[in-house]
Parts: structure tokens; C-alpha cells; sequence
């Protein structure tokens, strides 16, 4: 009977134990993410922001925990985000790119929504996030200059796109600066009785219309107006 009752106490003490141990563990909890690098800066003063189009840099998303103290590599679990997408985007493996088509700073995201515990315990779920800054370079180069030179016996004007360069034949020549590496298309149109007579120095020609490429530095055509 003695050993009945101390075999009961013990098993008693040992369910006890157990009890004590579960209602004190603590599943692991996700408290902060940090993405690296924390900074990153695309393209340089003397780049035009077009030729910055498809840099990239990939990112890591590192997840702080408690209960134990641990970090661990979540750059496939989190949602990445961008705040400027015209100009970086993020994909969803946090492969962030830029797109060509605006320069400044904007916040890379990343970003989880915890509705349980490492051990699936349910919970109210908090949004835990970190960030990152993506600076694309703007340009300030002088760039590279189109000088256009007219001839023949009428006039005209020429107009460019992008825009940087118009002027008449009455001023015999005029120039404009473009980003370096810049496609620029010119524009003859005659004025009063007189008729477009040709492009020189294009790197391609469709009637009225003249396609330089200033990749090769400073270019000067010339057109005609009879």
C-alpha cells in the first residue's frame, strides 16, 4: 500500500513538472526584420538615368527573434515592396532593379504579417517590417553636344526630340546638349516657298527626319533647304 502511495506521488509530481514546463514555454516570436545592405546607390552624376535601367542589387531580409534569441534568413518568406516602382522595382525573391525612368531616393520594404508563432500558436498577429533605401543617381553632366549646320538657298527651322535643340537656317548653325549617349531625332521643316533638300551626317535618315546617336561623343550634321 506504502509503495501504491509513493508511486502516486510520484507520478503526481511528475505530471506536475510537465504542467509547470508547457505553461512557462514560450513559442519563438518574430519581433524585428533588418534588410542589408541598408543602403545602396545606383548609377553616378555622369550617367544618364536611362543607362541606369536593369542595375541591380539583391537584398537580404533577416528575421530577429526571442524566446530563444535568434536571427535567422527570411528573404524568401517576407513581402517586398517598393514606394517608387517608375523608379526601382523589387521582385519577390528581393532582387531589386532600376528602371530607367526616374532618379532620387525611395524605401525598399520588407515586410511580415505574423498571425502565428514559430509553432503555430495562433495569435493576433502583429505586421513587422524593415526597410532599406534605394538611391538612383541623377545626372548632372554637361552631356555631349549636336551642332546643326544649314546650307542651300531657302530656310527652314529644326526641332529636336528630346527637346534641347531648335533654331532657323538664318543663324547658319546652332548646337544643343544632350546626355551622353543619347538618340536624338531632328526635325527640317521649310518655311515660306522654300523645300527640305536633304540630311547629312545622320547615322539614319526617313524623309524630313534625322536619328543621331551620341554615343560616340559631340556630332554635327547638316540639312538642306532650297
Amino acid at each position: 500500500m506504502k509503495v501504491l502511495f509513493l508511486r502516486g506521488v510520484g507520478a503526481l509530481a511528475l505530471c506536475s513538472l510537465l504542467v509547470s514546463m508547457l505553461s512557462c514555454a514560450h513559442d519563438q516570436q518574430l519581433v524585428s526584420v533588418s534588410v542589408t545592405p541598408g543602403e545602396e546607390i545606383i548609377g553616378d552624376a555622369n550617367t544618364p538615368v536611362i543607362f541606369d535601367a536593369g542595375a541591380s542589387v539583391q537584398l537580404r531580409a533577416l528575421g530577429h527573434y526571442i524566446h530563444p534569441q535568434v536571427t535567422k534568413d527570411i528573404t524568401n518568406q517576407v513581402t517586398w515592396g517598393s514606394d517608387d516602382i517608375q523608379m526601382v522595382t523589387v521582385n519577390p525573391t528581393g532582387l531589386v532593379m532600376a528602371t530607367g525612368n526616374a532618379c532620387g531616393a525611395t524605401l525598399i520594404s520588407a515586410t511580415v504579417n505574423t498571425n502565428s508563432s514559430a509553432g503555430n500558436r495562433t495569435s493576433k498577429g502583429a505586421i513587422v517590417t524593415g526597410y532599406m533605401t534605394t538611391d538612383v543617381t541623377c545626372f548632372t553632366g554637361t552631356g555631349n553636344t549636336l551642332t546643326v549646320q544649314f546650307s542651300g538657298t531657302g530656310t527652314g527651322i529644326v526641332g529636336s526630340s528630346p527637346g534641347g535643340l531648335g533654331c532657323s537656317s538664318t543663324a547658319t548653325s546652332c548646337s544643343g546638349a544632350f546626355p551622353p549617349g543619347s538618340i536624338v531625332t531632328l526635325t527640317a521643316t521649310p518655311t515660306g516657298s522654300s523645300v527640305f533638300g536633304g540630311w547629312a551626317g545622320c547615322t539614319s535618315t526617313s524623309g524630313t527626319t534625322c536619328t543621331i546617336d551620341l554615343i560616340n561623343g559631340n556630332a554635327t550634321v547638316a540639312v538642306v533647304f532650297n
